[in-house]
């Protein structure tokens, strides 16, 4: 046997086309910084920044419905390692975890066969990240593990439900969309399912809710237009159900929570969005679009800011942004003339819309969630269009009655002030392009703030085929002679006259040509840079056709019709054959003669006979006689010579001769080639030069019925017919073998490249197979319905042991030869562009990355030369800000975090960030540790920026309560029903603002049953003294109705004597540790809501709740720095440690870190550096690591025999994060 080598290494791949309807929802845009989208019943992995698709995932049998990347909220080290997990859900019921990197699935989970209706991996505690849930149609909700695939939990409800959504503060409340209205759970857990149907709530349409006659403020404008219609919408959650014409009517596309204010969800509509205040369950805010605008599709609300990413029926995507609550007339110091009486997101920027078609809308569109200014739109044509938002300098023309407030950027970078000379990067991210919404009472932007504008810009874009069918043809394989300038270029025959042409070592586009004017039917190639391509019109009523042969020059784009004038009016072309020197091309027709063309000169040879048989199946011989050829040519060039008279010698002579034969082209070698007719029968013709003769003809063979396909490679002739039979004859043993396949019928026939490669490929209607025609045995096979769900349009192969298949999905598949999955390994990926990805690297690889990123002290100076890993990409900015030596260590972890993608890390660092710099601030002695009182609201210096309302009540109390205070006057000007207002005056008595509160409680009609309760209750609230006496009765009243089950009436009595310390403590008795939390920081001085906080964070910490990570941010917030870095050294986070203990000693919090305990951190973050390589990193932290650094710096240097150097810091007290150059 001859051994044959593989010409070229090609890694498996899929090239996508356009999106199924079922897609539409497929698409996600996870923290690792990848987008996965669904494409019929594949998976692709984009990496955005490049624009390239870097992973095909297949393994599902039906469409894709859902994708969900796992979240980042998990502290990472190499034990739980930075990893691409991916959870997909199909059409037919199926779900797969999928390690990305590898492209195989990790787990599979089947419960039902209906389509998967909506995914969410859980984020909200410490003890597994692998917990996943997914609604089940029709009613079902089940929480699988993901690592193993066992069901842990299955609930079912009375509706069929829709999708669902996490409260981003509480993760006890989730909201499903069903089809009748919404159900709120509020004890949803991991350790069990729901323990009730959750309270349901329905929901009106707009256009069929009741009007409400409650009287307008008498201060606010009059609206007009969308608003002025939608104003009298008030209730839209109702506790009944609505009739049927509402319920036709009820049209909401989406639900959810807004991850930027707490209590708060949007619902989307396609022309308005309704901003609902939960606690009210009353819309505090309308989006609406006028009668000519867009409709909405979706929309995305984001959680830096209080902003809105929608996308529109024309696939404009806009950004729209809260207006702050503060006047216009304030900022000028003026007296409001009108209160802002609703939450109204102001349209700040949009992008272009795209060309909608029947075919071509846009389907999603997803942000990144790191960043939250890079957005992703996925049309229905396959298309990705990557905006990125961009913030410029200068003022906007802003009418000054609109009530427009213009946009600042922020006055810090990364969570601390920006120094004189450093480095910023300006669209990093959304909270660093723009500053935080203002609210009534806050102070104004300082003067040193730029005025901003956004504007959406294309960062890249990925196409997809177009629509099927398609016709491939591999370029000519690889050879020695052509190894040089060989490229594996597949062209691509589509629907719409187009010829593709991509490079199949990149899976690129290398060029799109617009050839014909109709449908691609075949393609040819004549030299590695040129092909021929035929389309055929579709008949007129005389079953004629035109026909269009174009030739194609790929290097200049140069296309001829190959045919001249011939091609209208004539029976369609059904083949076109190249010989195998490239010489002559055979042009067959389906009720005409075929023609012999020369495709060197465009010459037509000879044009058959009317008598000449139809031929069914054509192809050429390997077989020619070159040798001889170039004897002849040798030949001529010596008689041309001889004819030549002049004066120049011999040598001359033959170069000139030379060149005269080859341009003449006279002399061709003889080739020959087969076909067969209608009966069965063989033809041999041969065919040299312009002459053409008829050779052997050879009988049908009885067993074949009509040939339909011919492949013929060295000794071997295979024919297949319309039954599905093959017949492999061996011309030089002169035996014929006939295999019957029982597929039906032999669409098509083709031999592997490579000599010796007897192996051959075979498309019948219902899929393929690889035959050994050595051997004459099936080698793989793929067959519809059993292993694929797609039919095979056309075959070729792209190497000697690799195929390529179009199919109906509108996909064109690179396979092995078994012709199984086509998921590579990504990191065995041949990009074109290198990827900026830490989640590629294996486990110790990134956090090496990770920790040179983080700390170079020891080098003086900050490099990126790393390597294993300078192949990654990153900004040019990122780089040279990760280059500035003024970048401080907490802007440096808070930069890496994000680069990186990491959740936690993100969130700690952020909070750390800001509460470091704020307590410190002052007298560095006000940073205790949790033994402590801590620092008092009065001694705290006040931070430059308060942290975002986002971090709930993570936030400083001052802004918490004006914040609250802004909602509840919200609020209270929506209200439109007596509980409205009854919660409203319930929230105003928690707030201590009594007088409004006695207001609201006076205006309780009459013929109202709780009018006699609400005036007594306003008669307390007004004559409530502090003499000792009436606040002994109230206590004692108040605790009475607590124990009888009364709490929040009891809380509110001890509120009223301002005992709401007491109240905390009884709702925290009582499991509401929620309420309790917040009623601390809206009533309580900082030192008695420390206490609050502190008893919130143990239970935190408890084996039940488990949520660790939380109760540290917590502990931040109340600047208990030692307990924080105690937490961590326990938790064994001991990076995280050590650099939050550096952080503190570079912020002057040093006394409170001589505990030997916490020199663990020092030492633990040593041996982590040392095992990753990072030896000078290591010695300059076992330098800090007092006697037990020693040892370390001993175990460190003794291997060399060099000594321990110097440590490189300076006076006691430097901190190793030291970042500025010597």
């Amino acid at each position: 046997m001859i051994p044959y080598t593989v010409n070229i290494k090609l890694a498996a791949r899929t090239l996508t086309g356009t999106l199924n309807l079922q897609n539409k929802t497929a698409v996600d845009w996870g923290w690792q910084g990848l987008i996965a989208q669904g494409c019929h019943s594949s998976i692709l992995i984009i990496d955005p920044k490049t624009s390239q698709t870097i992973q095909v995932l297949e393994r599902h049998k039906a469409n894709v419905v859902k994708v969900r990347w796992s979240r980042e909220n998990y502290y990472h080290n190499v034990s739980s390692p930075y990893c691409l997990r991916l959870a997909s859900g199909d059409a037919s019921g199926k779900i797969i975890v999928w390690d990305v990197v590898s492209g195989t699935a990790h787990c599979e989970i089947q419960e039902h066969s209906k389509p998967i209706q909506d995914l969410e991996w859980l984020w909200n505690q410490d003890a597994s990240r692998d917990l996943l849930l997914a609604i089940h149609p029709p009613n079902y909700i089940v929480l699988w593990n993901g690592d193993t695939g066992t069901k842990l939990w299955k609930k079912s409800y009375a509706e069929n439900i829709l999708s669902f959504s996490f409260d981003p503060f509480d993760s006890s409340n989730m909201a499903l969309l069903t089809s009748e209205g919404i159900v709120f759970i509020t004890d949803f857990s991991h350790s069990k399912p729901p323990g009730n149907a959750g309270k349901k709530v329905y929901i009106a349409s707009p256009h069929a809710s009741p009007a409400h006659t409650k009287p307008a403020h008498t201060a606010a404008p009059v609206p007009t237009g969308a608003k002025k219609a939608l104003n009298k919408v008030k209730v839209l959650i109702t506790n009944e159900k609505p009739t049927a014409e509402a319920v036709t009517l009820n049209d909401c596309l989406q639900l959810s929570y807004l991850p930027s204010k707490r209590n708060h969800m949007l619902l989307l509509y396609p022309r308005e969005i309704l901003i609902l205040d939960l606690e009210l369950s009353q819309t505090v805010g309308v989006v609406a679009i006028e009668r000519s605008g867009v409709p909405f599709v979706q929309v995305i609300p984001c959680a830096q800011r209080d902003a809105l990413y929608c996308l529109h029926e024309n696939g404009c995507i806009s950004l729209r942004v809260c207006r702050s609550t503060i006047t216009p007339e304030e900022t000028t110091g003026r007296k409001p003339l009108h209160n802002v009486y609703e939450l109204m997101y102001d349209l700040r920027s949009q992008c272009d819309a795209i060309r909608v078609t029947k075919t071509v809308r846009p389907y999603r569109m997803v942000i990144c969630p790191v960043n939250e200014n890079n957005a992703a739109l996925m049309v229905s044509d396959g298309r990705a269009m990557l905006w990125e938002l961009k913030a410029h300098k200068g003022k906007a023309a802003v009418n000054p009655s609109s009530g427009l407030l213009p946009l600042y950027t922020p006055v810090s970078f990364c969570g601390a002030p920006l120094g004189p000379n450093q480095k910023r990067i300006q669209d990093l991210s959304l909270n660093s392009m723009i500053g935080q919404t203002l609210i009534a009472g806050e102070a104004l932007s300082p003067s040193n703030q730029q005025e901003v504008q956004l504007k959406f810009l294309l960062t890249g874009l990925l196409s997809g085929l177009p629509l099927p069918p398609f016709a491939l043809r591999m370029c000519p394989p690889l050879t020695t002679k052509n190894i040089n300038n060989y490229q594996p270029l597949l062209a691509i025959g589509t629907s719409n006259g187009s010829v593709l042409v991509y490079n199949l070592t990149s899976g690129l586009l290398h060029k799109e040509l617009s050839v014909h004017s109709c449908e691609v039917r075949g393609i040819e190639w004549v030299s590695l840079t040129s092909f021929l391509s035929f389309a055929t019109s579709a008949p007129n009523n005389m079953g004629l056709v035109r026909n269009e042969l174009q030739h194609v020059d790929l290097p200049t784009g140069r296309c001829f019709a190959f045919r001249g004038e011939r091609g209208n009016d004539e029976p369609p072309i059904e083949m076109i054959k190249v010989s195998h020197l490239k010489q002559y091309l055979v042009v067959v027709f389906r009720d005409k003669p075929l023609e012999l063309w020369d495709t060197r000169t465009g010459t037509l040879l000879r044009e058959m006979a009317k008598n000449f048989p139809t031929v069914t199946a054509l192809e050429w011989s390997p077989s020619h006689n070159l040798k001889s050829l170039k004897k002849k040519q040798m030949a001529a060039r010596e008689a041309i010579a001889r004819q030549t008279v002049s004066d120049c010698g011999a040598e001359y002579l033959l170069q000139d001769a030379e060149s005269k034969s080859e341009s003449s082209q006279a002399i061709s070698a003889r080739e020959h080639f087969v076909f067969t007719d209608m009966d069965g029968q063989v033809y041999h013709i041969t065919v040299e030069g312009n002459t053409v003769k008829d050779g052997a003809r050879i009988p049908p063979d009885g067993s074949m019925g009509s040939i339909a396909c011919i492949a013929w490679k060295g000794d071997t002739l295979v024919l297949g017919d319309v039954d599905g039979n093959l017949n492999f004859w061996d011309l030089k043993a002169r035996l014929s073998r006939g295999i019957p396949t029982h597929r039906g019928w032999v669409k098509k026939i083709r031999f592997a490249p490579g000599k010796g490669n007897q192996k051959l490929l075979v498309m019948y209607t219902d899929g393929a197979e690889v035959w050994d025609t050595k051997e004459v045995q099936m080698v793989s096979s793929m067959r519809i319905g059993r292993n694929v769900n797609y039919r095979i349009l056309d075959i070729d192969w792209c190497t000697s042991d690799k195929v390529v298949l179009a199919s109906d999905d509108g996909c064109i598949r690179v396979l092995e030869m078994a012709m199984k999955s086509a998921s590579y390994r990504m990191d065995e990926q041949d990009l074109t562009d290198p990827v900026w990805c830490p989640y590629l690297l294996v486990p110790r690889a990134a956090l090496t990355l990770k920790a040179f990123l983080l700390l170079q002290p020891w080098s003086g100076t900050f490099t990126m030369d790393i390597t294993q890993c300078n192949w990654l990409w990153l900004r040019s900015d990122c780089l040279a800000c990760c280059r500035d030596p003024e970048l401080s260590l907490l802007q440096r972890c808070l930069l890496v975090s994000r680069l990186f993608g990491d959740e936690s890390d993100l969130t700690f660092w952020t909070v750390a960030a800001h509460y470091l710099q704020s307590f410190c601030q002052g007298s560095p002695a006000e940073c205790v540790h949790c033994g402590g009182s801590g620092p008092s609201e009065a001694t705290k210096p006040s931070p430059q920026s308060h942290l975002d309302i986002c971090h709930d009540v993570l936030c400083e109390s001052s802004y918490f309560q004006k914040f609250q205070l802004d909602r509840v006057h919200l609020q209270e000007v929506k209200r439109s029903s007596y509980e409205h207002t009854k919660k409203c005056a319930d929230q105003l008595l928690l707030l201590g603002q009594t007088d409004r509160a006695v207001q609201l409680l006076l205006e309780t009609s009459a013929d109202n049953a709780s009018y006699y309760c609400d005036s007594l209750k306003a008669c307390l609230v007004t004559t409530i003294t502090s003499s000792g006496p009436s606040q002994s009765t109230i206590k004692l009243v108040a605790t009475n109705m607590i124990a009888n089950g009364k709490l929040a009436e009891g809380v509110q009595l001890l509120c009223l004597i301002d005992k709401a310390e007491d109240a905390c403590r009884y709702l925290q008795t009582y499991g509401e540790w929620n309420r309790a939390t917040w009623l601390a920081k809206v009533r309580l001085s900082p030192a008695e809501s420390s206490d609050v906080l502190k008893r919130w964070a143990e239970h935190l910490c408890s084996s039940q709740v488990n949520q660790k990570s939380k109760a540290i941010l917590v502990l931040l917030s109340l600047g208990c720095f030692y307990k924080v870095g105690e937490m961590l050294n326990n938790m064994r986070h001991f990076d995280r440690a050590a650099l939050f203990i550096e952080a503190c000693l570079q912020h002057g919090a040093r006394d409170f870190f001589d505990s030997d305990r916490l020199i663990t951190s020092f030492v633990e973050y040593d041996r982590l550096l040392r095992s990753l390589g990072l030896r000078e990193g290591a010695a300059l932290w076992a330098s800090r690591a007092g006697s037990a650094g020693e040892e370390l710096m001993e175990e460190l240097f003794q291997g060399d025999g060099s000594s321990a150097p110097e440590p490189t810091l300076g006076e006691e007290g430097d901190a190793l994060g030291q970042l500025s150059t010597e």
